[in-house]
């Protein structure tokens, strides 16, 4: 990356990880892949600064794959990591943010705000700082008081991650060139529903940030933001809320309430946007399909949603109804991954497959013919391929998703030939969903279970919907400490 306007310093780094306050399986270091330095400048995620003019100076970008809180001797090294290469830095012109929003850390609500807050003290309010979040993330005004400038993802399956951190940097640099120093403001909408039924794919959310690009055009406007937030975070802070960045206060706030009330209004309106039933429902359906492959989503124990990932809830129903030519993958078990390995491929074992992370997850015990192991990158683990009559079945050592069909064909499987093919997720990604035929969510049981209404919240501190609905909403806007000119 060549530096075409020294004059300008822009460091940049963050932490992006989604946490389930109901998963019981911490987030330790081991569980993140961390960049550091030049590693940062190379990587294909954050390639693009390199089309902007400024010396960017990279300190530590950590992601995980979403689960239970993080711990809390894990979250402070990475912190103190961070902060002590900003310090070094010495005196910036900007900083830029890729987080993800939906951290919780043991013994800690808003941990956004601690890091954010944490990176404010140390480059002053001098520098302009600014971040791109996850849709599903949550605000505070906490944070949004640290932060100059905001962005967020505006598709769900997420197909603009590039383009927001762009939007991002983008306002970062006008920032910079121009001298201008925008506003937030934002407003919190108490509705907090699953991803699964706020797809930007369907409406009402499509039409909902189809009016995004709209507001951004408005004079005195930066960017409009849409939080849908994230529900399996029990802590005050989890909302849906709309965050409008820009120079025009008048305008910033006449269109977040605007929105506001567009999102409260269509509350009843956000349905699951492919066929949903029970476990047993869900594999008839697909069994008894003229069509294919069937693609069963197992919703509640989806990692990309923070789930845990070893439940065996769907495994045992497809070898309770006799299933054939169907793929499941995966269920996160690292013991019999190592059973598997020990045995070697085209052995023959009986395995309990599941139920070694989450205590409410029972495994199933199968006789297995082991047809293919693979060693994959440290932070993705080994995997075991083995086969139950009609039924293949991916064992992964480590939690991860499964939702790319090169998931599927690095392992010598092919999706599309399938009958049936199972995975962890709730709405199926830009790869699967095309396949799909038909496409089934099941609404299983899990820390992640899209019976939302159904879970424990303690910590919630504001009337709700769905988890209340006889109440009324005005939407109140508001002003963060960090004025414009």
């Amino acid at each position: 990356m060549t530096a075409t306007q020294p004059s300008l310093r822009v460091a940049f780094g963050g932490i992006h990880v989604e946490c389930s306050t109901y998963n019981p399986v911490l987030i330790r270091a081991q569980d993140f892949q961390v960049m550091r330095g030049a590693e940062m400048l190379d990587s294909p995620y954050f390639g693009f600064l390199g089309d902007y003019d400024a010396t960017f100076l990279p300190l530590v970008h950590a992601r995980a794959v979403p689960g239970g809180p993080i711990a809390r001797a894990t979250y402070d090294a990475l912190k103190q990591e961070f902060l002590d290469g900003l310090r070094a830095l010495g005196p910036v012109d900007g900083l830029y943010l890729a987080m993800h929003g939906a951290m919780f850390v043991e013994g800690m609500e808003d941990a956004e705000g601690d890091w954010i807050t944490a990176a404010r003290d140390v480059v002053g309010d001098g520098c302009i700082v600014t971040a791109s979040y996850d849709l599903h993330g949550n605000v505070t005004q906490r944070i949004l008081d640290a932060l100059d400038l905001f962005s967020t993802y505006r598709t769900a399956p997420h197909i603009d991650v590039e383009e927001t951190m762009r939007r991002s940097v983008a306002m970062l640099m006008r920032a910079l060139a121009t001298g201008e120093r925008p506003s937030l403001v934002w407003a919190p909408v108490p509705v907090l529903l699953p991803g699964e039924r706020t797809s930007t794919v369907d409406e009402p959310a499509r039409g909902l940030y189809a009016r995004l690009p709209g507001m951004d055009a408005l004079p005195g406007v930066w960017d409009a933001s849409l939080q849908v937030g994230y529900v399996w975070a029990d802590e005050p802070r989890s909302t849906a809320a709309v965050i409008m960045t820009g120079t025009d206060v008048g305008i910033l706030t006449e269109a977040a309430a605007s929105l506001a009330q567009a999102y409260w209004d269509a509350r009843e309106a956000f349905v699951f946007g492919c066929e949903v039933g029970t476990i047993a429902d869900c594999v008839t359906r697909a069994r008894l399909s003229e069509t294919g492959p069937a693609v069963i989503a197992d919703s509640g124990d989806n990692p990309t949603g923070g789930g845990v990932g070893d439940r065996a809830d769907v495994l045992r129903d497809l070898v309770a109804q006799d299933c054939q030519g169907v793929i499941v993958a995966a269920i996160t078990d690292a013991l019999a991954v190592e059973i598997a390995f020990a045995a070697g491929e085209g052995a023959r074992v009986t395995l309990n497959i599941g139920g070694t992370l989450d205590p409410a997850s029972m495994p199933v015990a199968l006789d297995v013919e082991i047809l293919r192991l693979h060693v994959g990158p440290a932070s993705k683990g080994r995997e075991a391929v083995v086969v139950h009559r009609g039924l293949t079945i991916v064992l992964a050592e480590r939690r991860r998703p499964y939702h790319d069909i090169a998931d599927f064909r690095r392992l010598g499987l092919n999706p599309l030939t399938a009958a049936i093919v199972v995975v962890k997720s709730g709405y199926l990604s830009p790869d699967l969903a095309p396949i799909a035929n038909p496409s089934l969510m099941a609404l299983s049981e899990g820390v992640v279970n899209q019976d939302v209404e159904r879970l424990v919240r303690l910590r919630t501190t504001t009337r709700t919907f769905p988890f209340e609905r006889d109440f009324s909403f005005v939407p109140q806007v508001l002003p963060t400490t960090r004025r414009g000119d």
